[in-house]
């Protein structure tokens, strides 16, 4: 379906232009004054000064050409030249019913379908998640969602870090708490364990305590370089250790990306891309690209149109040694290369914009990605505590993403512990849920690139625009159907009175509020979005006796309606990865 708002620009655009004005200046917005009308068209103003004609004459001229189109229930002219635009119901409860009998609610297929491939992880192996994971993890999952509802074909990728020092300081850590192990055995020619010597929890301990160490200790630093250079030149028993090291850590990872609701199609890391490196780093210094600066391999990614200084990008270091624009400049040739990708979209810090900038310039100069991909950056700001800086434990250091989990589990299970609707068994599912839309939509419903403060008893909230508000919402309208026992449910009549209308009004922005979400990689749209359909259901509930209405054909009525936002309010919590519930 159309998006609405462009069914009625394109009518009247094309008044405009059978008028001889130009056709853009036919275009509609919402009206910033509903208590006047619905929508507004100001284009007049931008034609008067080329067409010399005082703005009011153009608008009325328009307004008198539109009249003859049964879509406006009403047309006025407002100020110098506003043309105050309000539709008729019948063409609205059509779009609505179109809606309700549609599977994806009136979203069209993407007329290109594309192959995206969303990066959006970025979890070290050998290291717990942290809440600096938090945003990556939520915000691209539900770009990713978005997508895939809109129809293109969509992999995300969680892009371990999983091969560099951290590996040679793990690697070299368990050859000191344990020599003995045949990993360490360079004669050694038999099969190795199939279970790893180290648990998750003991891996957790093992890298920050090598990583310390070697700060303060020279030969414990230079042994971990140089477990990592065997390690990557392909010795066999720290290979076999390395690969330990990446199943306990992959399967922790999955769970608590899991608990999250976060899931990866892909679970690749820094290490698939080392066998491409060597090819790709001949081909740039074959086609200029690459070129020798104080020992080391650079690529000089400037331009002409620079304000200020763009770093060049290292790709080898004097020793040899590739860095992380290396290994992401050959992620990007594996994606475009083999997985046939159009759209790259990476999510990181927002302190990582340059990272991103230089080997983007690298992967469009050197034609690694040619003219038609699209390559994204989606930088995301800090989650920050009351005080205003980055949210840290009551100790002061980082909390776990695991611990922060329980933490909002536990509010949203404090908010539910007097309800009696709640059978005692399915308090934790509930509670998980609640605690988890309250994590996810606290973040999500601010702009990605901003900063944000984490407060838990504002986001654990029944009331305001928060996830256990939109849960409520749902479970209100559940119960409403319930009640009704309805089981079929009929077409959707012309609203009875402003709030219905209202209501109408809001529902049919869906298609277009997540065409813009995807195209401005912004899912807090969604989450505005479904904060107002909230409210205006609750608004509608609150002046409308659905249950008590004795004429069978409203309450049939007001029924789908009611279905229909209930709908539209599950699947835009899905895009964002939410999961409602059944009581609250």
């Amino acid at each position: 379906m159309d998006i609405f708002i462009n069914q009625i620009s394109n009518v009247v655009k094309d008044a405009f232009e059978n008028l001889g004005y130009t056709r853009e200046s036919g275009k509609v917005n919402t009206s910033n004054r509903p208590d006047l009308c619905q929508y507004q068209c100001n284009g007049a103003l931008a034609d008067a000064k080329k067409f010399k004609k005082a703005p009011v004459v153009i608008a009325n001229e328009v307004v008198e050409k539109l009249k003859e189109n049964p879509m406006f229930a009403k047309l006025e002219i407002a100020g110098p030249g506003f043309i105050n635009i309000t539709i008729n119901d019948e063409f609205l409860v059509d779009y609505v019913n179109k809606m309700n009998g549609d599977e994806k609610l009136g979203l069209s297929k993407a007329t290109e379908v594309k192959k995206v491939i969303v990066d959006y992880g970025g979890a070290n192996v050998a290291k717990p998640l942290h809440i600096g994971h938090l945003r990556s993890a939520i915000i691209g999952e539900s770009i990713k969602r978005i997508a895939k509802f809109m129809g293109h074909d969509v992999i995300g990728d969680v892009h371990l870090g999983d091969w560099g020092l951290q590996m040679g300081m793990v690697i070299s850590e368990v050859e000191r708490r344990n020599p003995e192990l045949p990993y360490f055995d360079a004669s050694f020619e038999g099969e190795y364990p199939v279970e790893a010597p180290f648990t998750i929890d003991e891996l957790e301990d093992i890298y920050p305590y090598a990583s310390k160490l070697a700060k303060t200790d020279e030969k414990v630093m230079e042994a971990a370089k140089q477990a990592t250079v065997e390690l990557q030149q392909g010795r066999r028993g720290y290979y076999a250790l390395w690969k330990h090291i990446l199943n306990v850590s992959v399967k922790d990872l999955k769970k608590n990306y899991g608990d999250l609701n976060v899931e990866f199609e892909l679970w690749n890391g820094e290490s698939d891309a080392q066998k491409l490196i060597p090819a790709m780093i001949q081909e740039l210094k074959d086609g200029g690209f690459a070129k020798e600066s104080e020992g080391a391999l650079v690529f000089d990614v400037s331009e002409e149109t620079d304000k200020s200084p763009v770093p060049p990008l290292l790709l080898l270091k004097s020793d040899g040694a590739s860095l992380y624009g290396t290994t992401d400049l050959a992620t990007v040739v594996e994606r475009v290369r083999d997985l046939k990708a159009d759209e790259l979209i990476y999510l990181a810090d927002k302190r990582q914009g340059l990272h991103y900038e230089q080997f983007f310039r690298g992967a469009k100069k050197s034609g690694i990605a040619g003219e038609n991909v699209t390559l994204d950056f989606v930088g995301f700001g800090t989650m920050n505590g009351k005080d205003g800086k980055p949210f840290k434990t009551r100790e002061g250091g980082v909390m776990r993403l695991a611990d922060l989990i329980n933490l909002i589990k536990e509010a949203g299970k404090e908010k539910l512990k007097d309800n009696k609707n709640i059978a005692e068994e399915d308090v934790e599912e509930i509670s998980s849920k609640v605690g988890l839309a309250a994590l996810k939509y606290g973040d999500l419903s601010n702009q990605a690139s901003k900063d944000y403060i984490f407060d838990i008893e504002r986001f654990a909230s029944f009331e305001g625009n928060t996830g256990p508000y939109i849960l409520y919402t749902i479970v209100r309208i559940k119960s409403i159907l319930n009640k009704a026992g309805v089981t079929e449910f009929s077409n959707i009549a012309a609203p009875q009175s402003d709030a219905e209308r209202n209501l109408m009004l809001q529902l049919i922005k869906f298609n277009e509020v997540i065409e813009s979400s995807y195209r401005d990689r912004a899912p807090h749209k969604i989450c505005e979005y479904v904060y107002e359909l909230s409210n205006n259901f609750n608004k509608f509930y609150n002046d409308t006796k659905i249950l008590a209405e004795e004429d069978e054909a409203k309450k049939s009525s007001w029924l789908s309606l009611i279905n229909l936002v209930k709908n539209t309010l599950e699947q835009c919590l899905d895009l964002l990865g939410m999961e409602s519930v059944e009581r609250m």
